[in-house]
């Protein structure tokens, strides 16, 4: 889908051509007055005045054939005082409206929305018009090709216009992965897309197979993956975007293609959304699809550990104790509890990039979907400017988080008798012994870990992946390389200051 970004006035939207008109109303637009000859503000000021149309965020009022416009379907929304995330209910609400029609060119006209709302009402259009059509014989395409963005001052917007449809790239191709079923998703087929990624400029991929796994040591992740005749992968993706020697931010994504629990096996209810489980590997996909569009001074390494967990005759067993790439030994209480096991060897690997910081991204834990249910993913980190940058970036990118707890306490329950530690701590406070165990193979680096288990997916009638948290990934690396630059600024000498002269 192509977006284009326009400065355009209410009476030039309404000369172009296209199948519908989204016209963005906040509270403040009817203090304006109309020009001559303007029939879209002259039609929404009207239908406010006569409570045609409802105050609240999301309202809608359809037109067909308005005189004087040329778009065939307009739809008037109201965006309240127009933040972010009232823009992106909004559009949400206009496009379904719209879905009945066959719209190939759509025009929005935000006005003067503020930089962040013109973002979040890309995003909006991108995800309400994703069609899954990857496994289906008859299914409809997106019919959505060409989106207008109307403002009142391109060039005020044009650097968040540009990060949101890189956002909007991003999340679709996270959602495209995750959707696909486990035998269309394998991970050799991760692998293959990753590769793609490599292709691109500023990138550069490594795909690592079970030999080269083996003489790294990964124990962990091996044990895991020994269940499956699907053969493992460890993608290693690069972006640079800075010096060489400048150190790179991290992303390890969590690749289990399909979960079945292993030995410790699922109930067979909804065991199919368990191919949402490499939902961490395929925001890291997506993200580094997005910094290839954008290009942000800032060097990064996607680390991608990529398995299933089936139940054959050589899975691993509960009682099992296997040696991870770090040395230390873990004792497997639970093979449901696998995540874990091949984030901790790749955790353990990612170290030799000597990171600025060190981000794991996992579908991790049921106890984060009791815990923050779908709304927030769970924020674990060593660090306090990390977690608060992690903070607030997705409350910039309207993808929040929620820092959690890392008391030393919470680690009592991973001790073993036969091991190092145990992979699983009892039921109580799950998330938190889950982000105890991974501590254990973070070293002294700065280190956070995102549990999206909550945030992923949708189940029920709007079941799918949702691409989260790239949003807020992406947020976090060019708010990075916005501090990294400042880090790297020559400091200014004082005024009148001399130079001191050795004798």
């Amino acid at each position: 889908m192509d977006f284009e970004l326009k400065t355009l006035t209410l009476h030039q939207a309404a000369g172009l051509a296209a199948d519908a008109l989204i016209l963005l109303w906040s509270d403040r637009a009817g203090q304006t007055s109309a020009g001559p000859g303007d029939p879209l503000t002259l039609w929404a000021r009207g239908a406010v005045a006569d409570k045609d149309i409802e105050s609240a965020v999301g309202s809608c009022l359809l037109a067909h054939r308005l005189p004087g416009v040329q778009p065939r379907r307009l739809a008037l929304v109201r965006t309240g005082e127009g933040s972010g995330a009232s823009i992106r209910k909004a559009v949400t609400a206009a496009m379904k409206a719209l879905a009945g029609d066959a719209v190939k060119r759509l025009v929005l006209v935000a006005g003067d929305a503020e930089a962040a709302a013109v973002s979040a009402a890309v995003q909006a259009v991108a995800e309400t018009s994703y069609r899954y059509v990857a496994t289906k014989s008859q299914a409809k395409p997106r019919v959505l090709q060409k989106v207008v963005v109307g403002v009142a001052d391109a060039a005020a917007v044009r650097q968040a216009f540009d990060q949101g449809v890189a956002v909007a790239h991003g999340v679709e191709l996270a959602r495209e992965w995750a959707n696909r079923p486990g035998n269309h998703a394998t991970p050799t087929m991760l692998a293959q897309a990753a590769r793609q990624l490599g292709k691109l400029p500023g990138m550069s991929v490594e795909v690592l197979g079970p030999k080269e796994v083996a003489k790294l040591g990964m124990g962990a992740f091996m044990a895991v993956a020994q269940g499956s005749s699907e053969p493992l992968r460890f993608i290693v993706l690069k972006y640079q975007g800075a010096a060489k020697s400048s150190a790179p931010v991290v992303l390890v994504g969590k690749g289990i293609t399909f979960d079945t629990g292993g030995i410790s096996l699922k109930p067979a209810p909804e065991m199919d959304e368990m191919k949402f489980d490499m939902g961490g590997a395929a925001s890291v996909l997506g993200t580094f699809a997005a910094l290839a569009k954008l290009r942000p001074a800032l060097n990064v390494v996607g680390l991608i550990p990529t398995c299933e967990n089936m139940p054959d005759g050589r899975a691993v067993k509960p009682g099992d104790v296997v040696t991870s790439m770090s040395g230390q030994t873990i004792e497997v209480l639970n093979t449901d509890a696998e995540g874990r096991l091949i984030l901790c060897d790749a955790l353990t690997y990612a170290q030799r990039f000597k990171p600025r910081a060190l981000i794991d991204v996992a579908t991790l834990t049921g106890a984060c979907v009791i815990a923050l249910g779908g709304v927030r993913a769970g924020l674990f980190a060593n660090r306090d400017d990390l977690a608060q940058h992690l903070f607030e970036a997705g409350e910039a990118a309207l993808d929040p988080c929620w820092r959690m707890p890392l008391d030393d306490e919470y680690a009592e329950g991973l001790k073993s008798h036969f091991a190092d530690m145990g992979n699983v701590a009892g039921r109580q406070a799950g998330a938190v012994t889950a982000a105890k165990f991974l501590e254990k193979f973070v070293g002294d680096h700065a280190w956070a870990h995102l549990d999206i288990a909550g945030v992923a997916w949708k189940g029920g009638a709007s079941k799918g992946a949702t691409g989260r948290p790239v949003p807020l990934l992406l947020r976090y690396l060019l708010d990075e390389a916005d501090r990294l630059a400042l880090q790297l600024r020559p400091t200014p000498k004082a005024v009148g200051a001399k130079p001191v002269r050795k004798r």
